[in-house]
């Protein structure tokens, strides 16, 4: 995703850089997810879940967190395991959805409202905290990925899963920021998706960081059909469109279903198959500090 360098300011002795209001931010991106229902895109990633689930070597009886857990697709992972499992997310009704499959499944799972850059857990609470798409979006990464630590023992593990900035999501959010820029000063959530970044984030506080690039495919009838559904459903690009007048919302629906078209993977055009990388990193902690 594009950033906008931070403007200045001149007050003082000297210009300083302004940085952005991290927490006016947060106020927008909340509203963003709120809206359309991210529930519709996430049950097309749930084979995700399942998999970070898995490369984390999650125990019976295990205290897991499910950070930015949406309508609960990790959390619900998790708690098949046998683990005793928290997920905490800033929108009600994606709990309210989550709430609803852990009972259907029934499954136990303590699903809470909470914010990524705050934990509302003691120190040493979990013995994995696990985010699928979630944790990337927080604006502040520094701060997100300090309290994934901090409510993970020593010697727990964290498990990741981030898109990645050359995959299609990647494409997908670069064409939405050409017609709705993003918060000027504010990292790319793409950072998330590669390696280098995580060592900046958690290298200090890590013993072992496995990183593994995979491939998810997301499946439409056509490219106007993916359009359609991120569209609707999708916050970022339901909120992209809001913010768009007439002309510009075609313009950014022939770039999306012009992107479709292009990273299909089908010969025959119709229907489309997106195949769309991500990061799955697992991080074990120290067993001590340094």
């Amino acid at each position: 995703m594009t950033t906008i360098s931070p403007t200045t300011t001149t007050t003082g002795p000297a210009a300083t850089p302004a940085g952005p209001d991290l927490a006016a931010v947060k106020a927008k991106q909340q509203r963003t997810w709120s809206s359309g229902d991210y529930t519709v895109i996430a049950s097309r990633i749930v084979l995700q879940s399942e998999l970070l689930a898995e490369a984390a070597d999650l125990r019976s009886g295990d205290r897991v967190l499910d950070v930015a857990c949406g309508s609960g697709n990790a959390a619900l992972a998790a708690a098949r395991a046998g683990t005793r499992v928290v997920g905490i997310d800033y929108v009600p009704d994606l709990l309210t959805t989550a709430r609803a499959r852990a009972a259907a499944e029934g499954l136990t799972v303590d699903f809470q409202v909470g914010d990524a850059e705050a934990l509302p857990f003691p120190d040493a609470s979990f013995d994995a905290a696990l985010s699928v798409f979630g944790s990337m979006f927080a604006p502040d990464h520094h701060r997100t990925a300090a309290e994934l630590i901090r409510v993970t023992r020593p010697g727990g593990t964290l498990g990741l899963v981030s898109w990645t900035p050359d995959g299609f999501i990647g494409d997908f959010f670069r064409t939405i920021t050409r017609h709705v820029p993003p918060p000027a000063g504010v990292a790319s959530p793409l950072l998330w998706g590669t390696r280098d970044h995580l060592a900046t984030l958690f290298g200090a506080a890590a013993a072992e960081i496995r990183s593994v690039e995979r491939t998810c495919v997301f499946r439409f009838a056509s490219a106007e059909d993916f359009t359609d559904t991120f569209r609707r459903w999708y916050g970022p690009s339901h909120q992209a469109f809001a913010a768009l007048d007439d002309s510009g919302r075609a313009a950014l629906a022939a770039d999306l279903t012009d992107l479709a078209r292009r990273w299909n993977r089908n010969p025959d055009g119709q229907p489309v198959a997106l195949p769309s990388t991500y990061l799955e990193t697992i991080i074990t902690l120290r067993a001590t500090a340094t």
